[in-house]
């Protein structure tokens, strides 16, 4: 499959780290999501049934990553590619979790990940 649906740049408010001071506060973290997704039913008859909705789909990201404080953006990485995978029943999905300002002189760090329904 050749289509995919992407959604760029969703900031959350996590709490995330390993650091005792960022379990006490809120970081920025920014998702990159790519899924699989054949484009072409929603295309031929321009119904909305047919399509990948990325709003839904966004925000029960963002729900998940703010909801439960994580140590670990490759945590955050897999419970969003299980999610996807499982509640949307996207084929294949993409996940790039980035903590910007984790290390001083790095604009981003972060994790990528690809999962696959099994």
């Amino acid at each position: 499959m050749t289509d995919q649906v992407f959604i760029e740049g969703l900031e959350c408010q996590a709490v995330i780290g390993v650091f005792e001071w960022e379990k006490q506060i809120r970081q920025t973290l920014v998702l990159d999501l790519q899924m699989d997704w054949d484009n072409r039913p929603a295309a031929a008859s321009d119904d909305y049934q047919h399509a990948l909705c990325y709003d839904t789909l966004s925000k029960a990201v963002t729900e998940l990553v703010e909801q439960t404080p994580h140590e670990l953006v490759e945590t955050v990485a897999e419970k969003v590619a299980a999610l996807i995978l499982e509640r949307f029943a996207v084929p294949r999905v993409r996940v790039r979790v980035a903590k910007p300002g984790a290390v001083a002189n790095a604009r981003t760090v972060g994790v990528c990940i690809e999962r696959s329904q099994a």
